[in-house]
């Protein structure tokens, strides 16, 4: 059997380098979204007579996290009605698979 690499045609690769540079902005703007709302909160709570410390910034990215899940899964954002169980139970599969994959070897040992 030949193993081998396909050569992308012209047209391939500018779709791969468009694709690429979208996805880096996107995520460049997911990120800052997410440090923008940490500070928001810290700076506005300052304010008041909260007493207890601020949302941490994980806070705000399992927010942005269980409203893309839903969204995958075809539910209703603001409600979390809806949405397809199946397709639901492949995407956590997958982060399950992922975490076996890159983490799950390397941790094997430890507890």
């Amino acid at each position: 059997m030949k193993d081998s690499c396909p050569v992308l045609t012209p047209a391939e690769r500018q779709y791969l380098e468009i694709q690429d540079r979208v996805q880096q902005a996107m995520l460049v703007t997911i990120y800052k979204a997410i440090d923008d709302a940490t500070a928001q909160a810290a700076a506005e709570l300052k304010s008041t007579e909260w007493q207890q410390e601020p949302p941490p910034r994980d806070y705000f990215a399992a927010t942005a996290h269980q409203r893309l899940f839903v969204l995958l899964c075809g539910g209703d954002t603001e409600t979390y009605e809806g949405g397809n169980p199946q397709l639901a139970a492949h995407i956590l599969q997958n982060g399950q698979n992922i975490s076996d994959h890159y983490w799950g070897k390397r941790n094997a040992g430890n507890p």
